[in-house]
């Protein structure tokens, strides 16, 4: 018989034990090591039963009392429900599923110990299926463990099969006993077991909220591998090959034809990036810059050294306006220069997709901009040296190795591309250090002169009146404006206003003026038709939604409304924003929000409103957010971090840091182990 698909449950008449080894594969449990570093997420306090009538909702409770009665009733739904006494109060049970055993466990006249979530309910308060047992079995001593499990792997197995693997597995320690010294770690046999198995002593707090030193100890070996597997990870780049793009003619003549001066943290970045392109190993930079401090021109001025070094460059942009952005002006920068660019996007026609497919597959087009349609199959390059990736965060680890490989299999075997990486949302120090150790980072962290800061001002909804008149006197004096709503639909769940909506309002309201609309949901070529007209002047007034986060450069646009700001994360503001100020002119964000207002929201806006800095603000929504708001997808759906965190733990990164390096050059036994036990296996998701 042929085993069952994945995900479709046990194969039929497979035996109970390989029913439970694929449950536990599904936790990523395969052997004694898999099965020591499981660790609970939480502990229960089963050590002792409390008075029913001490019982308040909302909390955890366990309580002992005869069973007055119980019954199946069918109104709303088919329930089993049960109330129990002890002497100082009535408890009601309830089960929305259950067995025929459950029914006969709650005779009445019975004795049973229950533990469970209290609730408030219509009669009192009520457990909603409570863990239930018998009266007079021992209490335990110590804090129980509960572990993530899966559906069909019950707590009391998955304990069983955690303590049959503590006494197989290799429990010896991967630190020397010097640097355990020195930071005052726990040994990790020690902090393995206690977590797995606490002592009656230990603090329920200390545990729960993982201040014991054991939870630091475990924290810290997490920290420690994931920086050794990026150390390993920059290890294994310096020994792949990569050409030497050392030509610098096409450079020096685009410098000579901008209209422009660098600023020296322009020139600072496009230096550290020409010096990395002539090694002869792969470049693996992230680019960083608040938004509008040009990263245009240094990834141009890397591509001009590439394409006089006879190589082909591909820049990819997760949005078509992005690409479309960069198009623009690289073909202003580089075509005067004799280089031949290609455009290639999921919304070209056939004919002109076959003529840019062919101009890359010749190596006629130097260059070529896109979206992810770089990568589909039938796209091949002559000699692709150098990748570029803008907004790196929003693609997915296989979507940037796909790129990186379209320049493998051309050529020599054996080159790996050069890949520059940028992004406008600035990655704070603690999440650089521990997510980006492998990349080496180059900042722009000033922006170019001329740019007056943006004004931003906090508007209640309230006083809309005022926000549209704003408006009419912008385009009085001659500029244009930005209006961005959060959805295209109506949603009653949300209540948002939309852009549909909005559009159609505002075009009412403003009879003179010229209102555009622009949101995901429009074809390519209609979305592309309205952009240009604003860019053009022939649109006064721009509605859109978050599409115009990133690439959009409208110098004359110097008002900017942003809807229900109260709805978006800080750096998505902070993008937004950064499409005014482009120009000459005092620009103006506008953050309309609806009250009342949530403590996140408020400290959103509120951040917002202080600081232009985007350092400053991707290190607040860090400490708001996490870090998935910067990550992306560079996991690939991998969790982040289970038991470190980087808001809490930043002395421990800095420690693991410190550590990684000496036990690569110092203890590489040690190493090797620490990574065998953590890692296993997983070390590329951090590579790409």
């Amino acid at each position: 018989m042929s085993a069952a698909p994945a995900g479709r449950g046990p194969q039929r008449g497979a035996s109970p034990a390989a029913t439970l080894e694929r449950k536990f594969q599904r936790l990523g449990l395969r052997d004694a090591q898999d099965f020591i570093v499981h660790l609970p997420m939480r502990y229960e306090d089963e050590t002792q039963v409390v008075p029913i009538g001490g019982l308040r909702a909302g909390q955890t409770g366990q309580v002992e009392g005869e069973v007055l009665h119980s019954e199946v009733q069918y109104h709303p739904r088919r329930q089993l429900h049960a109330l129990l006494e002890d002497g100082t109060g009535r408890l009601a049970l309830r089960w929305l599923h259950f067995y025929p055993s459950q029914q006969k466990q709650l005779a009445r006249g019975r004795r049973l110990r229950v533990r469970g979530e209290v609730r408030g309910g219509f009669a009192g308060i009520e457990m909603v299926h409570p863990k239930v047992g018998a009266a007079d079995a021992a209490l335990p001593e110590a804090l129980t463990p509960v572990y993530p499990s899966t559906d069909g792997l019950s707590q009391p197995v998955l304990r069983k099969a955690i303590d049959r693997a503590l006494q197989q597995a290799d429990l010896s320690d991967t630190l020397p006993e010097a640097i355990r010294e020195r930071y005052g770690l726990l040994p990790f046999d020690q902090a393995i077991r206690v977590l797995h198995h606490p002592p009656p002593q230990l603090s329920y707090h200390d545990l729960v909220e993982r201040g014991h030193p054991a939870w630091s100890r475990i924290k810290f070996d997490e920290l420690l591998a994931q920086q050794l597997s990026l150390a390993q990870a920059r290890a294994a780049r310096l020994r792949q090959r990569a050409r030497s793009l050392d030509q610098d003619g096409l450079l020096r003549r685009l410098r000579e034809r901008l209209p422009f001066t660098l600023t020296s943290a322009q020139e600072r970045a496009a230096a550290e990036i020409a010096a990395d392109l002539r090694r002869p190993f792969p470049m693996h930079r992230l680019l960083q810059g608040d938004v509008g401090s040009g990263k245009t021109v240094v990834a141009a001025m890397a591509a001009a050294q590439a394409l006089s070094s006879g190589s082909q460059v591909a820049i990819m942009a997760p949005t078509e306006i992005l690409a479309e952005q960069h198009f623009q002006k690289l073909v202003a920068w580089l075509e005067p220069l004799g280089v031949e660019i290609a455009w290639l996007t999921g919304s070209l026609a056939p004919k002109a997709r076959k003529a840019a497919l062919a101009a890359i597959a010749e190596g006629r087009a130097g260059l070529a901009i896109g979206t992810q349609a770089l990568i589909q199959d039938k796209v091949e390059f002559a000699r692709l040296d150098l990748v570029i990736l803008d907004e790196q965060h929003r693609f997915g680890v296989g979507q940037r190795l796909e790129l990186s490989r379209k320049g493998e299999t051309q050529g020599e075997p054996g080159y790996i591309p050069h890949q520059l990486n940028m992004s406008a949302t600035p990655i704070p120090r603690t999440l650089a250090m521990t997510f980006f150790a492998d990349l080496d980072i180059s900042a722009i962290d000033e922006l170019p002169p001329g740019r007056s800061p943006v004004l931003t001002k906090l508007v209640s909804d309230a006083r809309r009146d005022e926000v549209v008149a704003r408006v009419v006197e912008e385009v009085r004096q001659g500029r244009q404006a930005y209006w961005v709503c959060p959805l295209v639909e109506e949603s009653e769940a949300l209540q948002l206003q939309t852009a549909v909506d909005t559009h159609a309002r505002l075009t009412q309201a403003l009879p003179g003026l010229s209102v555009g609309l622009v949101h995901g949901r429009l074809k390519p070529a209609e979305k592309a038709q309205v952009m240009q007209a604003f860019r053009d002047g022939a649109v006064d007034l721009l509605v859109a939604t978050t599409v115009i986060e990133v690439g959009v450069d409208v110098p004359n646009a110097s008002l900017m409304i942003i809807e229900h700001a109260e709805r978006f994360g800080l750096a998505q503001l902070h993008q937004l924003r950064g499409r005014v100020g482009r120009g000459s002119a005092q620009s103006v964000c506008v953050l309309m929000y609806q009250a009342p207002l949530s403590m996140v929201a408020r400290q959103r806006l509120r951040a917002m409103y202080e600081t232009t800095d985007g350092f400053e603000i991707a290190q607040r929504d860090l400490e708001q957010r996490g870090p998935g708001e910067f990550l992306g997808v560079r996991q690939s759906g991998v969790e982040l971090l289970r038991f470190a965190s980087l808001e809490t733990d930043a002395q421990l990164v800095e420690r693991a840091r410190a550590v990684a390096q000496e036990l690569r050059e110092a203890f590489p036994r040690h190493a090797r182990a620490h990574l065998e036990r953590w890692m296993r296996g997983r070390q590329d998701f951090l590579r790409s």
